[in-house]
């Protein structure tokens, strides 16, 4: 008896099947079978499992079903009927198991008792040029595991829905009458549903075993290639129910919830995807077959999924065709608004028209998606073609761009050009005007004419598709849109004259691509076209285009390679660090380069006041906007960066330059620091705490670059100072240089005896009789990879009650960002994406906070505070630790709940006097060194001598 059969089914695929073959006789398990089973093939393909097995007769046995099937499941089902193995395992005809897999599995079975094995999916992409390989679903096959049933690991049973990547005990198939659907697509779906849930153990292997080969481009296409064909669409529905109905009689109603959530997300979106290109009557039998299936869905499976995947399910529930296809574009093009969406009882919702239903309202609402908060030139509009016409050389274009909630103002100046690019970077593009501009409401309407013949030159080999953009733009702000196809009829194209020759192209033709947009390929109507392209393609492919193509690689990947983490390293130690230190040269950075602000901001301006002789290089991460005009910008981690920290005499930043740079002992590092400390920080931390010897050696040796590090208060240097173990020479006691402005602003307002609020409430457009109140929050690792902060309490609640009275300023903390609904616009307004907070303290009446070192700075100001510290318990004693009791050291009202929040407010006018002292004992103790001179006494000490 053999140890594993291997079934390999197959049907009109005589060409592959004896490499899937051979890759089983290959095998490191000698003890295993083949099993071949032909679906009634009309080519060889029996005739060469027949060979096959006259080749190995004792290995290989070759069957034939009478009739043809329609699909995988049958032959399947053949083939388990005549294997003899203890284990069988499923081998496509066009896929190959790697070399160790039957190994492997065995053994994990044969150790474990497991009924089913299942190891790692690799698929490759046979079409590219280098195979591109992708993991399926990785993630759960990152150890190896054992659980007792499926619903110990609900993500196996959802995703990984292949039968071929498995070993199973065949007593377990025969036991159990495990078959797959007979004559029906996804046959696997339904079939490792049953087993899984029959399956009393299950183990889990990293090891890759099974690689699914992918022909794209295939004349005959496989069942996950061909969407488009209806008949695929109600077989993977039919396999859905009959699973949906099994989760139900065995009362599995968070396996149903947890694959409901996986159709909405995955099978449904690769059939909407391919919706713009169909036409109406495809539409209405698609939208008929998911009608019924879509009101099963739980409610739940729309909350769990993204919004834009949660709305085409809705309005193709709905049958909402004219709301439903844009939306289709935003599936297939994700951050493009193809709506203009619409307001509504102080909400944003994608589209209008399903206000009188609560779920769709729900499902609906993009307002925390932050649309409404975005300027033009941050938002990617959908542009629909809506006319395509030819005329001679030229084309004649018309379209109109969504207009979200107005964006584009009626009365803005408009201008916009066209351009066609090759798709290859680098490469050439060519601009035409748009005649036409016209605002209409919630759509600008455009036409524009290219004489394509005369003006757009294509080399003619290597830039053989041209993408077309409109670049509009509104009042002198520039944005991008792709022209959007959908079912405007593309015909005809007009004839080009390429540079190298015309033998290979002599037209433009027009296309949709894969993601909807309008593109024109080069295509020949020479009877030599193909030829000559044979020809070409030959050349490439010979020895002087293969030796062109890997010198191009080479160098591509050399210029990868030199820009790595790891080579910058070595470039900035073994090459930049050996040139002359330049003098009178200063890097700043702020966060991160995130932003120019803080001390470092503090101390560049007094050393231009004090008109000081230096070159200035900050750096900047993302946009260099709102960075001064006079200075070097370098972005962090580029290569001038690095070349400027190893030839700077001086490092000036508040958080730290890059961990694994050496400091040159000539280079002096002033370290700012960020704020006081409350939460445990360095060395304090239980996480550095529980490090080995050599990774807390290689932190305190990027901490001990330090030259200096600036003090406000004995309480840092019993923290910070201690936590970072700093030696007491390093320390300089004398205040935040960014604190500089608030000490004065209250000097100012003590000898005054009123407040001035400067330029920025003007700015911000707040009135004269309205307090301002500054909501800032400390970092909160919640939001996702976008660090989205939700509010601890209701905005909208908040601005109703009090907005009649305050002005409420929101900045999160510069790793998150919020969004505010359009109905507390000009009472609660987001200042989170200005750089420095100082002028934003300095304008706040009072400060709400919660854990931010920003109640430090604030205090200076002898102005109220409010501690909303709704969830105190979990942040200081499940987090990393405090330094000393919030509650008993608090400067101001410590409140846990909205309500308490709100009474606080209510109290607002009463604090001032309330909290006076504690307010005075606050600052001598956590600013006894912020006296409003810190930037003047760091450059009088460090930087005096560089005087004109």
């Amino acid at each position: 008896m053999p140890d594993v059969s291997v079934v390999v089914i197959v049907y009109n695929d005589a060409d592959r099947l004896p490499t899937a073959v051979q890759s089983v006789l290959d095998q490191t398990l000698r003890d295993v079978e083949v099993v071949i089973v032909d679906d009634c093939s009309t080519d060889r393909s029996f005739e060469v499992a027949q060979q096959l097995a006259a080749t190995h007769p004792e290995r290989v046995r070759a069957f034939q079903l009478p009739e043809n099937s329609g699909a995988g499941g049958e032959p399947r089902n053949a083939g388990i009927q005549h294997t003899k193995g203890r284990y069988v395992m499923f081998l496509d005809s066009d896929d190959v198991l790697e070399v160790n897999a039957c190994r492997n599995m065995l053994e994990a079975a044969e150790d474990t008792g497991s009924d089913i094995v299942s190891g790692l999916c690799v698929r490759l992409h046979k079409d590219t040029r280098n195979q591109k390989r992708d993991e399926w679903y990785s993630w759960l096959y990152s150890t190896t595991r054992t659980i007792e049933s499926v619903t110990e690991l609900p993500d196996l049973f959802v995703w990984d829905t292949l039968s071929t990547n498995k070993c199973y005990r065949r007593e377990f198939l025969i036991e159990h009458d495990l078959r797959f659907p007979k004559g029906m697509f996804y046959e696997d779906l339904m079939f490792i549903a049953d087993a899984y849930l029959a399956a009393k153990r299950i183990t889990l292997i990293p090891n890759q075993v099974y690689f699914w080969h992918v022909f794209e481009r295939a004349a005959v296409k496989s069942v996950t290639n061909r969407r488009h064909e209806m008949t695929n669409y109600a077989h993977r529905l039919e396999i859905h129910r009959r699973i949906d109905a099994l989760l139900a009689e065995r009362g599995l109603s968070e396996m149903r919830l947890a694959k409901d959530v996986k159709f909405l997300k995955h099978d449904l979106v690769l059939h909407l995807r391919d919706l713009p290109f169909r036409d109406e009557s495809y539409r209405r039998e698609f939208a008929e077959l998911s009608r019924d299936y879509l009101a099963g869905i739980a409610p739940e499976a729309y909350e769990r999924v993204q919004p834009i995947q949660a709305i085409c399910a809705y309005l193709l529930q709905q049958g909402d065709w004219d709301n439903l296809i844009p939306a289709v574009d935003t599936l297939i093009n994700r951050d493009k608004v193809s709506s203009p969406l619409a307001e509504h009882d102080g909400r944003i919702y994608w589209c209008g028209g399903h206000f009188d239903d609560a779920f769709g309202r729900q499902v609906l609402d993009v307002t925390d998606i932050g649309y409404h908060e975005k300027p033009v030139n941050q938002l990617f509009l959908r542009n629909q073609l809506t006319s395509y016409r030819q005329s001679g050389g030229s084309v004649t274009l018309a379209g109109r761009i969504t207009n979200p909630l107005g964006v584009v103002p009626p009365g803005a100046n408009l201008k916009g050009v066209l351009e066609f690019s090759a798709r290859r970077r680098s490469l050439q593009s060519f601009q035409f005007p748009v005649q036409t501009l016209r605002h209409e409401g919630d759509t600008v309407h455009w036409e524009a004419a290219a004489d394509l013949t005369a003006q757009l030159r294509p080399l003619g080999i290597v830039d053989t598709i041209w993408d077309v953009r409109l670049r509009l733009d509104v009042d002198g702000v520039r944005t991008t849109t792709r022209l959007t196809v959908a079912d405007t009829p593309l015909a005809g194209g007009p004839p080009v004259r390429p540079r190298l020759t015309r033998m290979v192209a002599d037209r433009l033709e027009p296309h949709a691509s894969a993601k909807g947009h309008l593109a024109f390929r080069l295509v020949s109507e020479s009877r030599n076209a193909e030829r000559v392209q044979e020809l070409i393609t030959r050349g490439v492919r010979g020895t002087p285009g293969t030796l062109a193509k890997t010198g191009y690689r080479k160098a591509k990947a050399l210029r990868k390679k030199v820009t790595s983490g790891d080579n910058k390293l070595r470039a900035y130690h073994e090459v930049f660090s050996r040139l002359p230190i330049k003098k009178r040269t200063v890097v700043f950075e702020s966060h991160l380069g995130k932003q120019y602000s803080d001390s470092p901001r503090a101390i560049y301006e007094e050393m231009r006041r004090q008109g000081l002789d230096f070159e200035a290089i900050w750096s900047y991460a993302g946009s260099p906007k709102d960075f001064p005009k006079d200075v070097t910008l370098v972005k962090r981690w580029s290569l001038p960066y690095l070349k400027a920290l190893a030839q700077a005499e001086f490092w000036v930043d508040n958080q730290s330059y890059p961990l694994k740079l050496t400091k040159r002992p000539e280079t002096t590092y002033l370290q700012t620091w960020h704020g006081s400390a409350l939460k445990n920080m360095g060395f304090d931390q239980p996480s550095l705490k529980a490090q080995t010897r050599q990774q807390q050696a290689e932190q305190q040796q990027s901490l001990d670059r330090f030259d200096r590090f600036l003090i406000r208060s004995e309480h840092d240097v019993h923290t910070l100072a201690k936590a970072f173990r700093l030696k007491e020479r390093t320390l300089l006691r004398v205040g935040y240089p960014r604190n500089d402005a608030l000490v004065r602003a209250r000097e100012r307002e003590a000898e005054l005896g009123h407040r001035e609020r400067g330029p920025l409430a003007a700015e911000l457009g707040i009135p004269e009789d309205k307090t301002v109140l500054l909501y800032a929050p400390t970092f909160r690792k919640t939001g996702g990879r976008h660090g989205r902060f939700e509010l601890p309490f209701d905005v909208e609640r908040f601005a109703d009650q009090f907005g009649d009275r305050f002005v409420l300023l929101v900045r999160s903390h510069y790793l998150n960002h919020v969004v505010l609904p359009p109905t507390v616009q000009g009472r609660v307004i987001d200042v989170s994406a200005r750089h420095d907070v100082t002028p934003i303290l300095a304008l706040a009446d009072g400060l709400i906070t919660d854990y931010s070192s920003v109640m430090f700075d604030y205090a200076l100001l002898d102005r109220p505070l409010v501690f909303f510290t709704y969830d105190y318990d979990e942040y200081v004693h499940e987090g990393r630790g405090t330094y000393f009791d919030l509650l008993e050291h608090a400067p101001g009202p410590v409140v846990r709940t909205e309500d308490e929040f709100h009474e606080a407010i209510k109290s607002f006018e009463s604090q001032p006097l309330d909290y006076a002292k504690s307010r005075k004992e606050f600052v001598a103790k956590f600013g006894e060194y912020d006296r409003g001179d810190a930037a003047r006494s760091i450059v009088d000490q460090f930087f005096a001598q560089w005087s004109r």
